[in-house]
């Protein structure tokens, strides 16, 4: 025997994530569509080009008044 060779180790959360997948093996594919439901998402360039332009400067400090 190698003295490299170490018995394959796998950590407790590993071992609880799979244990969970072979529970519920739709999990997967849950989590990727509640991602693609919250944060794939597809921009209009234009609407976005246009916010930027209409964008307004915030001054230094945002509750002082101008003084004129």
């Amino acid at each position: 025997m190698s003295i490299f060779a170490r018995p394959h180790y796998t950590s407790e959360i590993t071992g609880f994530i799979e244990e969970m997948k072979q529970k519920k093996p739709t999990l997967e594919a849950e989590q990727r569509f509640g991602r693609a439901l919250l944060w794939d998402k597809h921009l209009d360039r234009s609407a976005l080009e246009e916010y930027r332009e209409a964008r307004v400067p915030q001054q230094p400090y945002v509750y002082q008044t101008r003084v004129k």
